[in-house]
């Protein structure tokens, strides 16, 4: 059970912690606005203050988490080995091993705070914020496709010469059916319309069914039908992943290797990402506490500085090996986890040298 000196440390974890987002996120906010000064002024005030730093607060703070981890933990613990706090818990019998206890219950607390807000509740607020930087700030939107060819159910292959988003329309579409690698049917149009999820209607159509060596066609000017597709399959823009919860992220991968996709690595990684960033929670709080346990001359301002050196360089890592996974050259899984498994062999050492020293 925890004891009072843990409830201590887990409130001095989670006190610093909160304290260091809060003024990482002042700080933030002033870039930004500076930044962004003219598509603000542009934009209603509401949509500015609910839309976008309501919802982007949460979203760049839970982005830099490892970062406001590993600051925190530098932090009090170098102010506890400072004041010789740490040498008074261990000569007092607590081992170093003990002490590690309430680090890893703050970093659990951390870990699945993070969780939840990237996997459940962060996505459907990028929603709102994503639209509002497309609309006032710069438009990264994808609203033209061309050359579109996917698998839309078993046996069934959709092909559209262009796509236009912005009148949801499609152009010189058809639509294969296959049976044992024959051609059993096929629906051209000059046009198709997308109405609600699935609901399709196409225009100026002709329907050739083969049975045998006969051919039997059909043909109309408007007809109203289901289709398994729509337009996010085939228009993916950069931040599309960013919007979706971990379920729908799953779904969607899922849904688009069925279908052939291959431009759905930004989703894979996404989807890592959220655990692997879990992980950082528990392997740079060993790390912290293990380089700021002692007291070294010049105070903690030397711990700090290598505690940001380490922070930072992992932050880099991880956007360096995302990128090895989007050209290919690694799995989405390894790509994200790869910082991890090199800093837990950091840690371990660190670890090891601060628990006999």
């Amino acid at each position: 059970m925890l004891k009072r000196l843990d409830w201590y440390i887990i409130k001095k974890f989670l006190g610093t912690y909160i304290f260091a987002i809060v003024l990482i996120l002042a700080i933030t906010i002033m870039f930004d606005i500076n930044e962004k000064l003219d598509s603000f002024l542009k934009a209603p005030l509401d949509a500015t203050i609910f839309d976008y730093f309501l919802n982007f607060l949460p979203y760049f703070a839970n982005q830099f988490s490892p970062l406001f981890t590993f600051i925190a933990v530098i932090f009090f613990t170098s102010k506890l080995a400072d004041n010789s706090e740490i040498i008074a818990m261990l000569a007092s019998g607590v081992s170093f091993k003990r002490l590690m206890l309430p680090y890893m219950v703050s970093a659990a607390v951390i870990a699945a705070s993070s969780y939840v807000l990237s996997a459940y509740i962060i996505p459907p607020a990028n929603v709102e914020r994503i639209e509002y930087t497309n609309t006032y700030v710069k438009n990264k939107r994808v609203d033209y496709g061309s050359n579109i060819q996917m698998k839309v159910a078993p046996g069934q292959i959709a092909y559209m010469s262009r796509y236009d988003n912005t009148t949801k329309t499609g152009y010189k579409f058809s639509l294969e059916s296959f049976e044992d690698k024959k051609l059993v049917s096929r629906l051209t149009a000059q046009t198709i319309k997308w109405d609600t999820l699935y609901q399709w209607q196409v225009r100026d159509y002709m329907i050739r069914d083969f049975k045998g060596a006969r051919e039997e066609i059909q043909k109309g000017k408007r007809l109203d039908t289901i289709i398994t597709i729509e337009p996010r399959d085939f228009l993916i823009a950069k931040n599309d992943h960013e919007m979706m919860t971990s379920p729908q992220l799953k779904e969607y991968i899922s849904r688009q290797k069925e279908r052939g996709v291959a431009n759905i690595k930004s989703f894979e990684i996404e989807d890592e990402r959220r655990f692997a960033m879990c992980a950082a929670a528990f392997i740079l709080t060993i790390i912290g506490m293990s380089l700021s346990s002692k007291k070294v001359k010049g105070g903690m301002g030397i711990n700090i500085g290598i505690g940001l050196v380490l922070s930072f360089s992992y932050i880099l890592f991880s956007t360096v090996t995302s990128t090895f996974a989007i050209s290919g050259l690694t799995s989405p899984f390894i790509a994200m986890w790869i910082p991890n498994f090199i800093y837990i062999i950091i840690a371990v050492i660190l670890y090891r040298k601060a628990s006999v020293g």
